[in-house]
């Protein structure tokens, strides 16, 4: 199994910044990628940005310009630096990553997801 463990939601004023943290541990041989997705109510789950192995990252147009996602490979971390805060980033994050136990096998997991709040 792999576990995924997100921290760093929290509430904040429009115009704010918070940082998320996922730690991936676990039988991991390889990451592959890792993502952050977002949820809001009466949404469906979208993708917010992604890293790649490689160090290539993908945004959503919406977080462009004002969110970064970065990693540590040694600690198997993934941070997603948000700035520029707006109440529509209200929802709660999701990281997910995906790579190749020790047994081989593939794997795609998620973390279990950290509440963002941005007041007005």
């Amino acid at each position: 199994q792999v576990h995924l463990v997100e921290s760093g939601g929290g509430l904040v004023q429009a115009g704010g910044s918070l940082r998320l943290s996922c730690a991936a541990s676990g039988s991991i041989l390889v990451i592959n990628a890792m993502g952050w997705y977002r949820q809001a109510p009466g949404k469906q789950r979208e993708l917010v940005a992604v890293w790649r192995s490689g160090g290539n990252t993908d945004y959503a147009d919406s977080v462009k310009g004002r969110f970064t996602i970065s990693r540590d490979n040694a600690k198997n971390t993934v941070y997603l630096q948000m700035n520029s805060l707006k109440p529509e980033d209200t929802a709660v994050y999701y990281c997910n990553a995906e790579g190749v136990r020790y047994d081989s096998a593939r794997f795609n997991y998620w973390g279990q997801g950290t509440q963002v709040t941005v007041s007005s």
